[in-house]
């Protein structure tokens, strides 16, 4: 293993350094502190600090829940059961609310897509108040021959709750940062 000795002490400048009965120049004759340089604040640096991505990545995994229930809501009941199966709502809002996970997954490495972001997020909300409408009216209405789908309804409802809570948070974050960059 290599070693070196090599003297740390702060000398003056008429002070010469003595080794093994050689004149040596110390290596370093002043020391001065360098200035702290700020970093460059990136694009959306405030907004990507509130990690808009963990948000994207909860909408992608209620999208997918969403999806599932769809699909064995599709499978398992009649079609004029219930407005839920008749107009597709979980399918419909699953996979919305897995292309807005995606863009808000993918914001930090495009900044430009914060009104796309915005736009989509915005539309989710739209897209869950109306579905949980759907959903309300079905279970008014509900049949009860078809009580063990009655629970998966209700999950569903509880599912657009979360994705509506998650969407209008990212919204405010979105509307936020784009004010902020116009002016």
């Amino acid at each position: 293993m290599a070693c070196a000795e090599v003297d740390m002490d702060i000398h003056d400048e008429e002070e010469q350094l003595h080794r093994g009965g050689h004149q040596q120049l110390p290596i370093i004759r002043y020391y001065q502190a360098s200035d702290m340089i700020p970093d460059e604040r990136g694009k959306l640096h405030d907004l990507l600090q509130k990690h808009p991505a963990v948000l994207g990545s909860l909408q992608i995994v209620s999208g997918l829940l969403s999806v599932g229930i769809g699909i064995l809501f599709a499978a398992t009941q009649e079609m004029m059961d219930s407005l839920f199966t008749l107009c597709r709502v979980s399918h419909l809002t699953g996979m919305l609310f897995i292309i807005a996970g995606l863009v808000s997954n993918v914001l930090f490495k495009y900044p430009a897509l914060l009104s796309v972001c915005l736009a989509v997020n915005g539309g989710c909300i739209i897209v869950a108040v109306l579905a949980a409408c759907l959903i309300s009216v079905d279970l008014a209405r509900w049949n009860p021959d078809h009580n063990q789908h009655l629970i998966m309804e209700v999950l569903e409802l509880c599912v657009l709750m979360l994705e509506g809570f998650v969407s209008a948070i990212l919204c405010f974050w979105f509307a936020k940062e784009k004010r902020a960059k116009s002016m």
